[in-house]
């Protein structure tokens, strides 16, 4: 009889804060034991020395979700999950979008319906909040952030999903009252709609004028905004898809003052600039997100970032819309007004390959900070942690054994998305994943598929922050006395 149902051998195995030769055990869908192991299996992989990590955690993602301008994502939680695991993700978060005036508990309802039967790799959700009620904040949100919904996204940007001030501050003092975690994409909604009124009336209608409408200045200026309202309710929040030099300075500055601040940025604002959305023909449209990628220098200091730990969380912000046909980037055909183009790029698949190649192994950061930000962070700041995120006796075995000696350039046709193009077609890169494994499970082995679309479970997350509820009185005395200083 077996001990184990499946032994890695000889791995070279890459944590958070380790890198060691050892063998890997597993039973039951999790790591039994890790150690210089000799004893039977029932299937055992030799690692030859690969480098090993934990299973990617994508805390970013957007598969079937909803829209209000008749574009349909192009992958579903079927085609999205194939194309996460076959990168080396085994843990995705996309997100369930309440509709304004509507129920988040009947949209999470939905969406577990999309997702129900469908994944290959386990799930948890975020949820986006675009009418933070009284109804909401007190009867729906408490009930789902106890049943393990403990995330939430909102916007400062975007007619149908932007809150206000006073909304956002409603549901900062929620997030500290429940220990929940507050996402923000912050863009100045109104100078955004102002430079897009004003370029249109110029007759500058074309893609590399998304990038135009959206610039530095009004990310840096809502990034400040978004940090000064969390400074003030004294709740953490994340800044996600960070592009810029100077709103990575307002996070960085803030983290110096020691204020809970956790920034993500993303592959397309290391490996895109704003030139590609000038792309001859309609081509730039391939290139259009939110915010837009930005210059040379800014992706320098992305790097930096990285590498300086003021990026807690690398995920691809998944926003797959075809090129071709009406349904997605030329909704419009090719005369789309850049401000109609479906925002979003893909990046699901290309996400662990594109940083292991140019960060790690090329040296711009260590294997450790790899782990970090595309696995363990992101697991513990959506409580799933140490479940998933590492590799340790009692964590699930969602593990990936990479080749990292196959120079090759990325081309869409070997992507398993179900999008018509990738964004990093032609770069080189000399890692991808050769065996990936979640609970134990081999669901990709050698380029193969060999997991059921019904492998992936729902995963529940604990709460990230003990909940500090908010005092009207201490935030009162606290703003007087450093208000009045002598």
């Amino acid at each position: 009889m077996s001990d184990f149902d499946l032994l890695i051998k000889n791995a070279k195995v890459a944590t958070a804060s380790d890198f060691y030769q050892t063998d890997i055990a597993v039973k039951d869908g999790v790591i039994s034991q890790i150690g210089i192991i000799d004893c039977n299996a029932k299937k055992i992989i030799d690692a030859e020395e690969n480098i090993v990590t934990p299973g990617g955690v994508d805390g970013h993602c957007h598969l079937d979700q909803p829209t209000d301008d008749n574009s349909v994502f192009a992958d579903d939680f079927e085609s999205g999950s194939k194309s996460a695991a076959f990168g080396g993700t085994t843990t995705i978060i996309p997100f369930a979008l309440q509709p304004k005036g509507g129920s988040i508990k009947v949209a999470i309802d939905e969406y577990h319906k999309k997702a129900e039967g469908k994944s290959f790799v386990d799930y948890a959700f975020h949820m986006i909040i675009t009418d933070p009620c009284e109804e909401i904040l007190k009867n729906e949100l408490p009930d789902l952030i106890k049943n393990g919904y403990s995330h939430f996204k909102i916007y400062m940007t975007y007619e149908a999903l932007k809150l206000n001030d006073m909304e956002i501050l409603k549901v900062l003092s929620f997030a500290r009252d429940n220990g929940a975690m507050t996402m923000v994409h912050a863009e100045n909604d109104d100078c955004i709609t102002l430079l897009t009124k004003l370029l249109l009336e110029s007759g500058k209608i074309g893609p590399k004028y998304h990038a135009v409408s959206r610039p530095i200045i009004m990310e840096d200026e809502a990034t400040y905004s978004a940090i000064s309202m969390s400074e003030l309710i004294d709740v953490p929040i994340l800044i996600v898809h960070v592009s810029s030099e100077r709103a990575m300075t307002q996070i960085q500055n803030a983290q110096s003052k020691g204020l809970n601040i956790y920034a993500e940025t993303c592959p397309q604002y290391l490996f895109l600039t704003a030139n590609d959305l000038d792309s001859e023909d309609f081509e730039g449209a391939k290139y259009i997100c939110s915010p837009p990628p930005r210059t040379p220098k800014d992706q320098e200091k992305i790097w930096l970032g990285i590498k300086t730990g003021v990026f807690q969380v690398f995920s691809s912000d998944h926003a797959p819309f075809k090129f071709q046909g009406n349904q997605g980037k030329q909704i419009q055909g090719s005369e789309t007004k850049f401000c109609n183009v479906p925002n979003g790029v893909p990046g699901i698949e290309t996400r662990m390959p594109l940083l292991m190649s140019k960060g790690v192994l090329e040296e711009r950061i260590d294997i450790q900070k790899f782990v970090s930000i595309t696995s363990t962070n992101p697991a513990k700041i959506y409580g799933l942690y140490p479940r998933k995120g590492t590799i340790a006796p009692g964590s699930d075995a969602d593990i990936v054994i990479w080749n990292t000696n196959n120079k090759f350039k990325l081309s869409n046709s070997m992507l398993h998305h179900n999008v018509d193009y990738t964004p990093y077609e032609g770069i080189e890169l000399n890692a991808w994943p050769l065996t990936v494994i979640s609970r134990g499970q081999l669901i990709v082995e050698n380029g193969n598929l060999i997991a059921n679309k019904n492998q992936g479970i729902f995963l529940k997350s604990d709460l990230p922050e003990p909940a500090k509820t908010l005092d009207k009185n201490n935030l009162l005395n606290r703003l007087e006395k450093n208000t009045f200083k002598k």
